[in-house]
């Protein structure tokens, strides 16, 4: 087995860099989703919702920058073009979104991908012994199930 500068396994932390890639991809379009609905929505609800959703896309921005500064702590190149970033999406796009419900019914379809990956990246993270990547999964994780149990119950929808 070979260490890298931090002492993980190379084999493995290249694996999660990869997984991490493929998380940041999805983020970055969750992002964009974000910035278009935080423009778009209309209607009675607009001032409330146009709130949240900048704060829910000023915290995905921020956590973009905390898996692309991870995956260069492991020793690799995040990536950095929409190119990329569709081709490995997984998280549904939304376009030209200006009503409410389908606005939150986004974020909540949107967050349930983007936990599926972190699961996945969690638990390959705590085999490898990498306990900066575990934790802020970890961290994602929780903050992003209480978000959907929050849009679910704004929804009228149980959890």
């Amino acid at each position: 087995m070979t260490l890298n500068s931090i002492g993980l396994d190379t084999k493995k932390t290249k694996d999660l860099a990869n997984d991490l890639n493929d998380l940041l991809a999805n983020f970055q379009i969750y992002y964009q989703n974000l910035r278009g609905i935080h423009w778009n929505i209309k209607g009675k609800r607009f001032f409330d919702l146009h709130v949240k959703f900048e704060e829910l896309y000023t915290d995905a921005n921020m956590k973009v920058d905390l898996i692309a500064e991870r995956i260069l702590t492991l020793g690799d190149t995040p990536l950095h073009t929409f190119d990329d970033y569709t081709k490995l999406a997984k998280v549904p796009v939304g376009k030209n979104i200006s009503i409410d419900e389908k606005a939150v019914r986004l974020i909540v379809d949107s967050l349930t991908q983007l936990l599926t990956i972190e699961r996945k990246i969690l638990n390959k993270s705590g085999e490898a012994n990498d306990e900066g990547t575990n934790s802020m999964m970890s961290d994602f994780i929780t903050e992003q199930e209480k978000t959907v149990w929050m849009m679910k119950a704004w929804l009228g929808e149980i959890v």
